[in-house]
């Protein structure tokens, strides 16, 4: 046989096989995927304890930390694509929050936005860093901020992505649905909806493989239960950040895809003008999750950004 054709015969049967795991094995299938997308961003998987909670991080890069916060239903592989291009400038550090992701889960515990910050607060500190960079999105955007306005001299830059936590934010279709109905996307009620659930949070999806799909799909379902409630704690019983955004001090970047459905990008120009060193970035042709949907151009505004802050 030629050579040619034996090394096509045997890429045609490893991409086989690797569509045969990927239906029948999603779980090992899914472990493959994110261990490969992390090992191309130079990221290595690690593991701390806070507060009784179980958070596992990823860390890697090389520079000045950056800790960077998923949001509500997310986890630290949502900023591996970005991750990518970000490690050769600075040291990322990405945790799962506690009831999110890989990390512990208590019914009985509180994960109201100051519980978290605390908890992410004892996480930093845990790794021995002081001040570091900063970065959230969504909720995690939102425990950012409030991160930065209670420990300001802990923070060195401020990075906003789609941020919840001011009542313009909220101020949706699908939040009002929400408030209504107790309906959500992000709230997922059967494995089946996931394709629904991808499409409010992204202006255009990018393909992932089925076993990814359904992996995650099957957690969000299994933690039906305990996110209902913690959304409710988040959006209904934390105060929002209005009345403490003028306690930031680092220099701020907030990016807002102009597209989200989720969160109302109108609520870039209020958070700009209630911080003191803020600047905003719409990015058009891009939804609730910018670092996701466009890593590239995420990274590179945000270098842009640390290389001259407002």
């Amino acid at each position: 046989m030629p050579t040619i054709v034996a090394i096509a015969v045997g890429l045609a049967g490893v991409a086989a096989a690797i569509v045969i795991v990927d239906r029948l094995a999603p779980a090992v299938a899914a472990r493959g995927w994110l261990a490969l997308e992390r090992r191309r961003a130079g990221l290595s998987l690690r593991r701390a304890r806070v507060a009784g909670f179980e958070m596992p991080y990823l860390d890697g890069g090389r520079g000045e930390p950056l800790v960077l916060v998923h949001g509500f239903g997310g986890d630290k592989d949502n900023f591996t694509r970005l991750a990518a291009h970000l490690g050769s400038h600075l040291r990322l550090i990405i945790p799962d929050l506690p009831g999110f992701g890989d990390a512990g889960r208590d019914p009985t515990a509180s994960y109201h936005i100051d519980a978290q910050v605390e908890r992410l607060r004892a996480f930093i500190v845990g790794l021995g860093l002081d001040a570091v960079h900063l970065g959230g999105n969504s909720m995690g955007g939102f425990i950012a901020a409030q991160y930065a306005a209670t420990y300001p001299d802990a923070v060195r830059s401020l990075w906003l992505l789609d941020a919840a936590g001011t009542a313009l934010a909220h101020e949706t279709a699908v939040i009002k649905h929400y408030l209504a109905t107790g309906e959500l996307p992000l709230l997922l009620h059967r494995v089946e909806d996931y394709g629904a659930l991808l499409h409010a949070v992204m202006h255009r999806p990018p393909p992932l493989p089925y076993s990814l799909r359904h992996t995650l799909a099957l957690r969000a379902v299994g933690d039906l239960a305990l996110h209902a409630r913690i959304f409710r704690e988040i959006g209904l019983e934390s105060p929002t950040l209005e009345d403490r955004l003028s306690l930031i001090r680092a220099p701020t970047l907030i990016v807002w895809g102009q597209d989200d459905r989720i969160l109302n990008p109108a609520a870039a120009g209020a958070l700009q003008a209630r911080i003191a060193r803020a600047e905003v970035d719409l990015m058009a042709a891009t939804g609730h999750v910018p670092m996701i949907e466009r890593p590239r151009a995420t990274a590179r505004a945000y270098l842009r950004f640390l290389a001259a802050p407002p």
